[in-house]
């Protein structure tokens, strides 16, 4: 005998009930939205890697500079204008969306990459805003005294060394 003749529908059905799939679909949207926002403090840390080693090629490059440099032996001359420094400040400076400045008598700013060799230019520093703080800190600094690490201020105006 059939039982849909006698009005007794019975329910065999294999799926899911409709509060059961937005159960699922809100799980999802919850850890979804955990990992992008993981994903996100990964890039900007990526970013502040980036401004780091581009600076420490910098410091590489620019004692090259100095043992090279047959103009005026013993300086960092030209060194803010150099291909190899210009090139890696210039990457630092778009990892972080900042701009160069390479005017030795102009004060960084919180969205440049300043080099300065003020003087005679037996020194040099070079300062690049980070892609995000580190310890509170929004700079990473390299300067010709050896140093290169984190800082909070800008660079000031005809500064030498990352001692500000």
């Amino acid at each position: 005998m059939n039982v849909y003749n006698r009005g007794l529908a019975l329910s065999n059905s294999k799926g899911f009930t409709l509060i059961e799939l937005l159960v699922v679909i809100a799980i999802i949207g919850i850890l979804s939205s955990v990992v992008l926002s993981s994903l996100n403090s990964a890039r900007g840390k990526g970013g502040n890697a980036g401004i780091k080693a581009n600076l420490s090629n910098i410091r590489t490059q620019a004692e090259i500079l100095y043992d090279n440099n047959s103009t005026n032996p013993s300086t960092y001359v030209g060194l803010c204008t150099e291909s190899t420094i210009a090139k890696a400040t210039a990457a630092a400076a778009t990892i972080t969306g900042a701009t160069v400045n390479n005017i030795v008598s102009t004060a960084g700013a919180s969205n440049l990459v300043s080099c300065h060799t003020p003087g005679s230019g037996v020194r040099y520093a070079i300062a690049a805003p980070l892609r995000v703080p580190e310890n509170g800190n929004l700079y990473w600094c390299v300067d010709s005294t050896g140093f290169s690490g984190l800082k909070t201020p800008v660079i000031p105006q005809n500064q030498s060394d990352c001692s500000y």
